[in-house]
């Protein structure tokens, strides 16, 4: 490589000479851009939105279906055991079935494909992957595992974007805004928070605060949270007393609180993945009989109490109005966190955002319980806590806080606990982040791209933007020295509104921006990029080396 580069001087001409623009001249054309992708944005927030009424109310129609089965078993006390036993194994066994055969990015929360779509790593097959996740997700929850529909709802919002920019036509770069407006507009309508939906896409999904794609993700989280109000109401989703503000002196005991969530959620997110290698090492033609086992396991614990499987709304909801009592929190702590990482285990399209909520609730619960026996002055409501446990837990587990902090506030109407969520969160993250685990989700994206199969192909090349994150392998190097195939060209270096075309003996820092220019045959270039900016991919492989 030289001492020095420029980056290649585009043409940009009013009538291109293909019938479709190239990305390169769509990168340098934003205003173009931002006249319709609003528009368009609004089409994908009410699919996205449509879908997630649709798949909540077929899901409460299963709930009914469970719970019916449940109180009509118990009158045969001795043998009804088998039936609720049997309809979760043929749920488990079915949706894992369907999800195998058809659409395998479709297991899970879905969450983990949408990020490798957007980093150009995977395709996003929407004909595949929409009915499978739908008609899975409905028989996995419904049939009782310990997921939630949250993942589910985001990765269709995806799809529907998908669908929405090849019907469309649309560039590359907007199409994957789309997608990004549509996963956004899934977790609006999933949980009416339409401002939890555009901080996820811009903290977690996309992380970029490009204003297309603020604007593309706030317009679609509106129209599709406008359509789930009209179709389910416009009350929050936990019902939550009005409790007062707890006093300051109560700050310490939600720090403790972040910290034990801090603790428990690493301890979550290892035992996920172990969950999911001690499933993908089960020989292939066994691994449907794996699934139904977990099932019939679930069914199992259903007989006993019906509380403690599905998705975990009405548990959370006696966590947050305190009607728990803390010998049993335990207990059913323990029960929900084996139940949802075997759940998830299994590969069943289903997600674990309001599972982690639930474990989140029980945990501030019994935090604010135990207190209060302790010291009742300075806690006299010990179920505020449950409310703070679930942004703490949330936020040790995905590492996005300020999503977990938007979404407990708009799922119970509360703005009075601002401060104590602050302060748990940040303990919650500190405590993660001090113990080097990686998040969750981008553990689980570490672990797909490794697998290497179905990895997309470039047809063009494309302009990619990476923020260097601290502790990365690049930080520190120059850019002769990162390795790139010959094709794969970093054109351009910014730090806050200071931007520069690089050198060869430039040297990357923490935080810089980095936009690459890369040709279809160094795609392998998009690989060392991802690598070298993102800290996650250094400690997942610390982790695996220790």
């Amino acid at each position: 490589m030289e001492n020095e580069f420029s980056p290649p001087t585009f043409v940009l001409t009013s009538e291109p000479a293909n019938s479709e623009r190239s990305e390169i001249q769509e990168y340098f054309d934003i205003r173009q851009q931002r006249r319709w992708v609003f528009p368009r944005a609004a089409l994908v927030g009410a699919g996205a939105g449509a879908l997630a009424l649709l798949f909540r109310a077929a899901l409460a129609g299963a709930d009914v279906a469970r719970n019916a089965l449940l109180d009509w078993a118990h009158n045969f006390p001795s043998w009804g055991w088998v039936f609720p036993l049997t309809f979760s194994m043929l749920g488990a066994l079915i949706a894992v079935a369907l999800t195998r055969r058809y659409a395998p990015e479709a297991s899970g929360s879905g969450i983990p494909h949408l990020e490798a779509v957007l980093q150009r790593f995977r395709r996003l097959q929407w004909k595949r992957v929409l009915p499978v996740k739908f008609f899975g997700g409905i028989l996995a929850v419904g049939s009782g595992l310990a997921l939630g529909r949250e993942g589910p709802t985001v990765q269709m919002g995806g799809t529907v974007g998908e669908a929405i920019s090849r019907w469309l036509k649309v560039s590359e770069r907007e199409r994957l805004t789309l997608i990004s407006a549509g996963a956004g507009a899934g977790l609006a309508a999933a949980f009416n928070a339409p401002l939890s939906g555009l901080v996820f896409v811009l903290e977690e999904v996309r992380r970029d605060f490009q204003p297309i794609v603020f604007g593309a993700a706030f317009v679609a989280a509106a129209v599709a949270d406008i359509l789930a109000q009209i179709g389910s109401g416009s009350f929050p989703v936990f019902a939550v007393p009005g409790y007062p503000t707890p006093p300051l002196i109560a700050l310490p005991v939600f720090a403790l609180l972040g910290i034990a969530a801090g603790v428990l959620g690493v301890l979550f997110n290892r035992g996920l993945l172990v969950s999911i290698e001690l499933h993908a090492r089960v020989p292939a033609r066994l691994r449907l009989p794996a699934a139904a086992v977990t099932g019939a396991l679930v069914g199992l614990v259903g007989w006993f109490s019906p509380l403690l499987i599905g998705s975990g709304h009405h548990l959370a909801e006696d966590a947050l109005r305190g009607e728990v009592l803390l010998a049993v929190i335990p207990l059913f702590f323990c029960v929900r966190f084996l139940l949802t990482i075997a759940s998830y285990g299994t590969g069943a399209p289903g997600g674990i955002f309001a599972p982690l909520l639930v474990l989140g609730a029980l945990l501030g619960l019994a935090v604010g319980q135990g207190a209060h026996q302790l010291a009742p002055d300075i806690v006299p409501q010990p179920a505020v806590f449950a409310v703070v446990g679930m942004a703490a837990y949330f936020t040790a587990i995905v590492r996005a806080p300020l999503t977990g902090i938007m979404l407990i506030v708009e799922m119970t109407g509360n703005y009075a606990l601002m401060l104590c969520l602050l302060v748990s969160c940040f303990c919650a993250y500190a405590v993660a982040e001090a113990l080097k685990d990686v998040p969750i989700y981008e553990a689980l994206l570490q672990r797909d791209l490794r697998r290497g199969a179905n990895l997309h192909p470039l047809q063009a090349p494309i302009v990619i933007e990476f923020t260097i994150q601290n502790h990365a392998p690049f930080v520190g190097r120059e850019v002769r020295s990162l390795g790139l195939p010959p094709g794969c060209i970093i054109v351009r270096c910014a730090e806050g509104k200071h931007e520069w075309v690089p050198k060869a003996n430039t040297r990357l820092e923490a935080f810089m921006r980095i936009t690459a220019l890369i040709a279809p045959e160094s795609s392998g270039g998009l690989e060392t990029l991802r690598q070298g900016c993102h800290a996650a991919a250094a400690e997942q492989a610390n982790q695996e080396a220790a």
